[in-house]
């Protein structure tokens, strides 16, 4: 068994990356862009923009909301299904 030393270098001893990347901006939130305070089960079109074509709920990743936002956004999707407003995710 090789010894640490003999072993690949690290991160840390590899060359830095190319430094001439800009630094990443800060993503537009849609909900804060559209003007809403509170998510109502009831809006069901922008319920709607958060649901994909199948009926599952978007990641956070890819809708650009913030995680207390995410959980509200589930909640509130969650409660329009319960109510028959959004349809259940099919298979």
């Amino acid at each position: 068994m090789p010894r640490k030393s003999d072993r690949t270098p690290r991160n840390s001893d590899r060359t830095p990356r190319n430094s001439d990347r800009k630094p990443a901006g800060r993503r537009s939130d849609p909900l804060d862009r559209a003007g809403v305070t509170y998510i109502d089960y009831k809006d069901t079109d922008l319920l709607r923009q958060f649901v994909s074509d199948r009926g599952r709920i978007r990641g956070r990743r890819v809708t650009r909301v913030t995680s207390q936002q995410q959980r509200q956004l589930a909640r509130a999707i969650k409660n329009a299904r319960e109510m028959a407003l959004l349809p259940h995710a099919t298979r």
